[in-house]
């Protein structure tokens, strides 16, 4: 398993934010990569993971799915990858103490790179479907709680998220009713609903 650190928006690396690329062995039978090693992946962040829930999702092109997250004392890590067909992921720091509060990393996963993207508790999570369809995979820190959970407006004019609709000859993306009703980042920081 390799891994890289990821740019933001403004140009900063986020140190806990990982993309991992595995190793694939492929013959004329097919291939074989491990996608899911504790050892290693504790290794890489540095601290303990304790996955509770894996979560599965099927989306068309065209649909956004997020931003997603949990506040306090439930936040969610996650740990995404895309079985079939390819996505654009998104990540947004909302720790309030960081030093890159407030920016975003977005990076394509697909079927055929098999990358798997760590984001970490305190951060805002979502996903553009860039195939005729895709099916995502992530595991969870923490149990989903409706309580605690949030959505960011996709479109947010302060996080100015750069979402590849342009490829996709869209102007917007298919949302969600709980995603359509999306708070902006502003009310969220007024609402003290940032981790």
């Amino acid at each position: 398993m390799n891994s890289q650190f990821i740019k933001s928006n403004k140009g900063n690396y986020i140190p806990d934010l990982y993309l991992t690329t595995p190793d694939i062995f492929k013959d004329e039978r097919g291939y074989f990569y491990e996608s899911w090693n504790r050892k290693k992946f504790q290794e890489m962040i540095g601290k303990h993971a304790d996955f509770v829930q894996d979560n599965k999702s099927f989306s068309k092109k065209g649909v956004l799915r997020g931003l997603h997250y949990q506040l306090n004392p439930l936040p969610q890590g996650k740990l995404v990858s895309c079985l079939k067909g390819q996505i654009y992921d998104v990540a947004v720091d909302l720790r309030k103490d960081s030093k890159t509060f407030s920016e975003w990393v977005g990076v394509y996963l697909d079927e055929n790179n098999k990358k798997q993207f760590w984001v970490p508790e305190g951060f805002a999570h979502g996903f553009l479907t860039i195939s005729e369809s895709a099916e995502v995979s992530y595991k969870t820190t923490n149990f989903w709680n409706k309580n605690l959970e949030r959505c960011l407006k996709w479109d947010d004019k302060k996080l100015a998220i750069n979402w590849p609709l342009n490829i996709l000859n869209l102007s917007r993306p298919f949302l969600s009713n709980k995603d359509n009703n999306a708070i902006s980042f502003e009310k969220a920081l007024n609402n003290c609903e940032v981790l």
